[in-house]
């Protein structure tokens, strides 16, 4: 199977990119044709005034990739701005697709409210069209998966809908209708029980180091009917106990119970919470120190995915001219 799927490089990675990430690694590992891309002009439709730090951004989430167990000899890894045929596919999609169909995506008003309450104008040309040029990224590889959470699946039906149209109009049986790939973890909260986002500062970065996942985790909420080591917990409405779920599984039980019972306090219970991340992430840190100071390799690394990701889109750009009888 052809598997697409990209991030923006907008900040740092955190735990709950996680889930994603082995997502992305597993597919690799089972001998997919995998696609993966930093979306860096995704970026700009929310972003297109604060781009000083972008550069550093693509670069940090190549490492958070690679740390995550992402393969360049396995997986294709390349940067969206490096291939042109996106643009050119987004611009022949948007001569056909009717206006009505990108105002009505059920995430378009309510992202421009709430990115608008945090002082981001984004009325603009290039975030309405956002689902269209994510429909370009995903069939100008003529992909067949789409590694995506939950809030993207609108965008992904928004995806097959103009693959249809373009197959109608065209007579033609170019694209496929690609099918989503959900993560084995849907969405994981931030530290603070709010959704996690940087822009919240509730998040747990992948690169975090020992110390800083340990201070993280004592700042997670937790059972607020708890006053005393000595009261009875409820897990069930209790933060550390979400992530004890998670990334924790084996101990559950045990955990519950000793909770339930007092026989355990939040204190100790975020201790062998932060001892758990810390075994997940050490992979992670140990993969990322190889790559840490290489940035010239790392270059040299998106330059060559890039390469071989331009080659296919040429190819796929060669039958879209044909069909829609342009020279």
């Amino acid at each position: 199977m052809r598997i697409l799927s990209g991030m923006r490089p907008t900040g740092q990675l955190h735990i709950g990119h996680l889930s994603v990430l082995e997502n992305w690694v597993r597919l690799q590992e089972e001998g997919n044709e995998c696609y993966y891309f930093i979306s860096d002009w995704h970026a700009l439709t929310t972003h297109y005034d604060e781009t000083e730090s972008l550069k550093g951004h693509i670069q940090e989430m190549l490492l958070d990739w690679l740390a995550a167990g992402l393969d360049p000899d396995k997986s294709v890894l390349f940067l969206q701005s490096w291939v042109k045929e996106h643009a050119e596919l987004h611009l022949l999609f948007s001569m056909f697709t009717p206006v009505s169909w990108l105002e009505r995506v059920p995430t378009y008003k309510d992202q421009i409210r709430q990115l608008g309450e945090e002082g981001k104008d984004v009325a603009t040309y290039g975030f309405l069209g956002y689902p269209l040029l994510m429909s370009a990224d995903i069939l100008i590889y003529r992909a067949e998966g789409v590694p995506v959470g939950e809030d993207q699946l609108p965008h992904l039906e928004f995806c097959r809908e103009v693959a249809r149209r373009f197959n109608y109009l065209y007579r033609v049986n170019l694209f496929p209708e690609p099918q989503a790939l959900l993560a084995r973890v849907p969405s994981l909260p931030g530290i603070d029980g709010r959704k996690m986002s940087k822009s919240y500062g509730n998040v747990i970065p992948l690169s975090a180091s020992p110390e800083e996942v340990e201070e993280k985790v004592r700042m997670m909420v937790t059972d607020p009917a708890r006053i005393r080591r000595s009261d009875p917990g409820h897990p069930e409405v209790c933060l550390v106990y979400t992530y004890h779920k998670i990334y924790n599984p084996q101990d559950l039980g045990e955990i519950e119970e000793s909770c339930r019972k007092a026989l355990i306090g939040c204190v100790d219970c975020k201790k062998r919470l932060a001892d758990r991340l810390n075994r997940v992430l050490d992979p992670l840190r140990e993969r990322r120190s190889r790559w840490k100071d290489r940035g010239e390799e790392l270059r040299e690394l998106l330059v060559a995915g890039s390469q071989k990701a331009r080659k296919e889109a040429a190819l796929t750009m060669e039958r879209v001219r044909e069909a829609m009888g342009l020279f």
